[in-house]
């Protein structure tokens, strides 16, 4: 069996770079979504949703972990249900979601709104306004959250697999 095989000895580093780098990219496009969405909103709602987005950098990752295996895990309370609907979210990419997330939001609430109110003026629908004002003028925040996320990912990911016992290939 392949399992009594040793793991090359670059396969550690490939596949945390491999994992890093896929959860730096979708929580990157859905962080970015949910800042967008949530700038300059000041509703209770909204302070709630942020405050629900930012716990997974706040709880220390075994904590975090524990509890979401008790929740969305195979015999968790939602697991089954999860499963048959053929959705899984264990050692997916959403724990690099807040670290993004928090970046793009501050760097999109730091745009001067007084630029989109004239790209508007001009004609501008709010889709072109955010990839032609917006998103250029925020990028060097939106950056830096990607780069803290992909090297959280890095740090993370062996740990997990440290953690689970998986350690070949």
């Amino acid at each position: 069996m392949f399992w009594n095989l040793p793991a090359p000895p670059w396969f550690p580093i490939y596949l945390s770079l491999k994992v890093a780098g896929l959860a730096t990219l979708m929580a990157l496009i859905t962080g970015v979504a949910v800042a967008r969405y949530q700038m300059r909103k000041k509703t209770m709602r909204s302070k709630v949703l942020d405050a629900l987005c930012t716990l997974p950098m706040i709880l220390p990752p075994t904590v975090l972990g524990y509890y979401l295996i008790l929740i969305i895990g195979r015999r968790g309370v939602l697991g089954h249900w999860l499963q048959e609907m053929g959705i899984q979210l264990i050692f997916t990419w959403q724990g690099a979601f807040p670290l993004i997330y928090k970046s793009a939001r501050a760097a999109l609430e730091s745009v001067d709104p007084r630029f989109e109110a004239a790209a508007r003026t001009l004609g501008a629908g709010e889709g072109k306004i955010f990839f032609s004002v917006t998103l250029p003028l925020a990028w060097r925040g939106i950056l830096a959250g990607s780069m803290l996320a992909f090297a959280r990912g890095m740090g993370e990911f062996g740990a997990t697999l440290m953690l689970v016992g998986v350690t070949r290939m």
